[in-house]
């Protein structure tokens, strides 16, 4: 780790500038946190290895070259590890985030589309598969988001994208973790698969009235609260009041940081950046969301910036 940090990570700006003034203070620090004291080669496992001056180490089993960047969002990049670390701290220092625009007119890229590549690569990391489990209580519902046509709400409305959200929080305390996903439909095979990956098999899981929800009356402990007539629904809608905050919360950062701009090809992106957010509030320095995101980039395989710009292409085209 970089010897001037006293921490894991810069507790200020001015720290993070003295810590990574050339290109080998972040590939040191990159180093330090992929493998630390220890490496292990990507081809055959072996701990042992010779330090090549272009910064490669080199297995002394097989001989494989073993970059610090492969399999990240730096691999094959054009541009220097302190430009990306830059961006790093930026997008982390702002509290909800920032929109391609305001990216894009910060650093001053040659184009728009760069810019929004960038921050889409980043988005595609924040989260990785397998992660820790919700526990606890779990309150789960749907959303539409999206949608620049005006249409009907709730359930069947049209031009938007349907979410699934699960958020644990106990009843008048503070909310925990949250997860989304697109879904294609509210289905019980889409509900149960959400369950399975991401809630904890000894959770309580809390949800309306809806049919699709079934199946977690025989596969978990379930709570149902059955939102009929005005009365009822405003007593019951207090029981999923986690869930519905999270979802009035989130259409407020889309609508506020990225002014609705979400298309439906792009929006598990943008659920990943305010997951990733949410689930971090609670830190007391910026920095520390500067290290997580280090780390979900070498923990954590990124789609290549290409895939973005060919989805995009084949939306605009209606492939």
């Amino acid at each position: 780790m970089k010897a001037t940090l006293k921490h894991p990570y810069p507790n200020d700006y001015e720290e993070f500038m003295d810590s990574f003034q050339t290109e080998q203070d972040c590939a040191d620090y990159l180093e330090w946190i992929r493998w630390g004291d220890h490496f292990s080669c990507a081809k055959c496992g072996c701990h042992e290895f010779w330090q090549m001056a272009d910064g490669i180490r080199r297995c002394k089993s097989c001989r494989f070259k073993n970059r610090v960047t492969a399999g990240t969002v730096f691999e094959d990049g054009r541009k220097s590890l302190r430009l990306w670390f830059s961006v790093m701290w930026l997008l982390m220092a702002q509290k909800i985030g920032m929109s391609a625009k305001n990216f894009h007119d910060v650093f001053g890229f040659g184009s728009y589309q760069t810019s929004w590549g960038w921050l889409q690569k980043l988005r595609s990391v924040m989260i990785r598969a397998g992660g820790e489990k919700l526990t606890g209580r779990v309150e789960l519902d749907e959303t539409y988001v999206g949608g620049q046509k005006e249409g009907k709400r709730g359930r069947g409305a049209e031009c938007k994208t349907l979410a699934l959200v699960g958020v644990e929080g106990e009843s008048g305390k503070k909310l925990g973790r949250v997860r989304f996903r697109i879904i294609g439909g509210a289905t019980s095979e889409e509900m149960q698969k959400f369950v399975e990956d991401y809630i904890d098999e000894k959770a309580t899981v809390v949800t309306d009235g809806l049919k699709s929800y079934d199946f977690l009356d025989a596969a978990r402990t379930h709570v149902r609260y059955v939102q009929s007539g005005k009365n009822k629904a405003e007593e019951n809608g207090s029981r999923l009041e986690h869930v519905h905050l999270v979802i009035s919360l989130l259409k407020r950062w889309l609508l506020g940081t990225h002014q609705g701009a979400v298309t439906p090809m792009h929006l598990a992106g943008y659920l990943d950046e305010f997951a990733f957010r949410f689930n971090r509030r609670t830190s007391m320095h910026r920095g520390k969301l500067f290290y997580r995101l280090i780390e979900q980039t070498v923990t954590t395989r990124p789609r290549p910036i290409k895939d973005f710009y060919v989805s995009d292409a084949r939306r605009s085209s209606g492939k």
